[in-house]
């Protein structure tokens, strides 16, 4: 599959998918407390998806499950949710969503505490989230694919925090993966020139201790060798002469 460069009429509607899912992320984020199940988190994804127009592409895309990804703790991504998987005081949970509007895909994710967490896993969120916008100081036309994952990988290694190598971030618009794959660790040579009109699924995962992960049996659920907490922290961009327009986050 080649990269594909949108068009006005293209970068409109992804602008309005990914409009659509910041919603779903918003009213989602309210629901973290201790006590509702990563089940009840689901459903009510996929019920806000569906009441604004919008269809889930995480619901069994290649098998998957869910509209919602729900990963606990040391799940980095991938969790399926479920009515017996309970969030408990001092967990972090990763909510990753996505949904199709006339044709075209969003996609983002976000990592929230659950009640009163631990200092390490507050600042562990907080470098997720600040090592995607450091790679946004680089995601612009005429750089290249390398320096956004350089920028990435620079920020979460100085806060003390391992990147995740074996996922990576993807293009994205009428297919939910698309070329390029996009790294967030430094790759050799500078990668793809950027160029106004590509727009990118950039996410950031970081843990607490090992960059290596293992799957569960489920074949789904990526989790952290060690064990050690992880967090996850993305946007769907379009890539301008300017700076970066981030398209999932709240107008």
């Amino acid at each position: 599959m080649a990269v594909t460069i949108k068009n006005s009429h293209e970068i409109d509607l992804m602008r309005q998918s990914n409009r659509l899912l910041a919603k779903v992320h918003e009213a989602l984020s309210h629901m973290i407390e201790p006590g509702i199940s990563t089940g009840q988190i689901n459903r009510e994804g996929e019920r806000l998806i569906r009441s604004l127009g919008g269809i889930p592409n995480f619901l069994n895309y290649n098998g998957y499950p869910a509209s919602i990804c729900v990963s606990v703790n040391d799940e980095v991504v991938h969790g399926i949710p479920s009515d017996e998987r309970i969030l408990r005081e001092g967990d972090i949970v990763s909510l990753d969503a996505g949904l199709i509007f006339k044709g075209y895909h969003s996609d983002a994710a976000r990592t929230y505490g659950v009640g009163t967490v631990s200092k390490r896993d507050s600042e562990l969120i907080e470098a997720a989230r600040d090592s995607f916008f450091a790679g946004m100081k680089k995601a612009r036309a005429g750089n290249y694919l390398n320096d956004i994952g350089t920028e990435i990988y620079r920020c979460a290694k100085s806060r003390g925090f391992g990147v995740i190598r074996d996922l990576t971030g993807h293009g994205i618009g009428r297919e939910m993966h698309e070329d390029p794959d996009v790294p967030n660790f430094p790759t050799r040579g500078r990668g793809l020139l950027l160029v106004p009109g590509m727009t990118l699924a950039v996410e950031p995962m970081l843990s607490s201790g090992t960059w290596k992960v293992r799957w569960k049996e489920d074949n789904w659920t990526v989790v952290t060798a060690d064990g050690s907490n992880a967090a996850h922290y993305e946007n769907t961009i379009l890539i301008t002469d300017a700076e970066p327009e981030i398209l999932s986050l709240p107008v």
